[in-house]
């Protein structure tokens, strides 16, 4: 379990692997029946704990694992990132039951490439799969926006209020600096400063209005901004934008 998979092996068309990890064999059976039906994808294997998943994951090497997060032992948040940090080309959607913004919060920073509520519709759910294997950013509940921004700003506002917060606010920014290696530094190269306090601004879930205003600009303005923002980071909406950000520390 010790090694590291090489980021090379990833999805490029054919039948892919699909593993499930939900601590409820009905509802691991519904998916099985939808995704098995496809010609496109198959299902590699279940597991209904945290253990289950990891090993599950590094013995089957699905191009895609389903997570389900409330399971025995310990979560699918946790599972993602024990799996991600060994088999990292590996890509991984959150499907729960649970809308709250810890839990969309925690899945984007622990490595997930979305996040998907169980009553999602079959033929949503087999395109959401399909374009999770393309590499897509499927963070598609209707509160995401609004969650990823509520967290962050009761984050941002804890550490204001009190010093233990910041200084382990600091200490995380620290630490996770240090594992970058320098590529968050790059990262920022191509943003001008306006430019980041925009995005922090999206992140918080701030319409274009809203921060024009706190900005003292004009909408316009933040539009163009906007804009650009999603050219250099390559994505098509505001929420991936928000999630990149998020998973590469360059919001806080």
């Amino acid at each position: 379990m010790g090694n590291t998979e090489s980021t090379n092996e990833v999805y490029s068309g054919g039948i892919a692997k699909i593993l499930l990890v939900d601590d409820q064999p009905l509802v691991r059976q519904g998916m099985k029946y939808i995704i098995g039906a496809q010609p496109d994808l198959e299902v590699a294997g279940e597991a209904g704990s945290g253990p289950e998943a990891v090993d599950a994951a590094l013995d089957k090497r699905p191009q895609l694992i389903l997570m389900d997060v409330q399971m025995p032992e310990f979560n699918g948040i946790e599972a993602t990132r024990r799996i991600l940090d060994q088999f990292p080309a590996c890509k991984i959607v959150i499907l729960t039951t649970f809308d709250t913004e810890e839990y969309v919060l925690e899945g984007i920073r622990a490595g997930a490439i979305g996040y998907l509520l169980k009553d999602t519709e079959p033929e949503e759910l087999l395109t959401a799969i399909r374009a999770a294997l393309r590499g897509e950013v499927i963070f598609r509940t209707a509160l995401a926006g609004k969650l990823i921004g509520q967290a962050l700003q009761r984050q941002a506002e804890q550490a204001a209020d009190t010093g233990g917060a910041a200084d382990a606010a600091d200490a995380k920014t620290a630490a996770a600096g240090e594992r970058r290696s320098g590529a968050l530094s790059e990262l920022l190269q191509p943003f001008t400063a306006r430019e980041l306090e925009v995005l922090q601004q999206m992140a918080y879930g701030l319409r274009n209005e809203e921060i024009a205003a706190k900005l003292f600009v004009s909408e316009s303005t933040v539009k163009t901004h906007v804009h650009r923002i999603l050219q250099k980071f390559d994505v098509q909406d505001r929420t991936q934008a928000v999630v990149y950000a998020i998973r590469n520390g360059i919001v806080q």
